[in-house]
């Protein structure tokens, strides 16, 4: 089988040509590519397949094997594969509401349906940086899912295993929890990530985020990611704080966010209520399993 090792700010995959390769069982080869001794050594696997309704469909699955509806760093590297193999052409203008626009997109059908992503080429033709419609973020404890009252979960308190804390409850396609602290670094992240993601108040377990917010337009955030661990980065989770930070009135709608791995401009547009992510897609190595 021929992989190929991609990362985003750090979030690194192993990613597959589904137009070429048939994959039988897709949980059980994420959990042995991804094992950093013994595998190839990842955050987990992607899928890049064939779509009936978009460019590319996107199928990603944890290191622990268990399948999720959507990776925002994953995402941009599935735009620079897809592109740079030429899976598609790229056609058509992409445009932020009230910000900018790209010349080249493309459509990527995920678990959280049709997403659409511009793309930013160099002179060789080849993806650089990708910007991607993250789509609505979703606030309703019940389609998170959070077992909390209330139309939506803001710095609400709760206690976990003792230790009180606020939390804001976020979903951009998969589940999010987010904590404003001090000092990151402070947390001691392999302790408490895994006791909040499987934590009662959570059905379909969640990715746990530690942020500071270093003014009205910059954040900095640590990450423990369901089924993953702790990762250098996380798309989707940094959508998610951004959206936490505007609705707390921590910051306001375009914020600049520092990962471990790198850096995220997010912006959440009051015209569409889409959050928007741009980053950059790095290509590793490519290899035959």
């Amino acid at each position: 089988m021929n992989f190929t090792k991609m990362h985003g700010i750090g979030n690194d995959y192993v990613y597959v040509n589904c137009f070429e390769e048939k994959v039988a069982n897709p949980a059980q080869l994420a959990i042995m590519v991804s094992d950093r001794h013994f595998g190839i050594g990842s955050d987990g696997l992607i899928l890049v397949c064939p779509s009936d309704i978009a460019d590319v469909k996107m199928r990603m699955f944890n290191a622990d094997g268990s399948e999720s509806q959507m990776c925002g760093n994953g995402i941009r590297c599935i735009a620079k594969f897809t592109y740079d193999r030429k899976l598609a052409k790229g056609a058509g203008v992409f445009d932020v509401p009230g910000k900018s626009s790209f010349e080249k997109s493309l459509r990527v059908e995920t678990g959280r349906g049709v997403l659409t992503l511009g793309l930013v080429v160099n002179d060789n033709d080849k993806v650089e940086k990708v910007c991607v419609n993250m789509g609505q973020p979703i606030l309703k404890p019940e389609d998170i899912p959070v077992r909390l009252r209330g139309d939506k979960i803001v710095d609400e308190k709760v206690e976990i295993q003792g230790q009180k804390l606020k939390i804001t409850c976020v979903s951009m396609g998969n589940p999010h929890a987010v904590f404003f602290c001090d000092d990151v670094a402070g947390i001691d992240l392999e302790q408490v990530g895994p006791v909040i993601e499987n934590y009662p108040l959570f059905p379909q377990r969640i990715n746990v985020h530690f942020v500071k917010v270093e003014s009205k337009k910059e954040i900095t955030m640590r990450t423990w990611e369901r089924g993953s661990g702790i990762t250098l980065a996380c798309g989707t989770g940094a959508c998610a704080c951004a959206v936490a930070a505007s609705l707390t009135g921590r910051c306001g709608r375009e914020i600049l966010a520092h990962l471990p791995g790198g850096d995220l401009e997010l912006f959440w547009c009051s015209q569409d209520n889409c959050v928007y992510m741009t980053g950059p897609a790095t290509e590793v190595f490519n290899g035959v399993l």
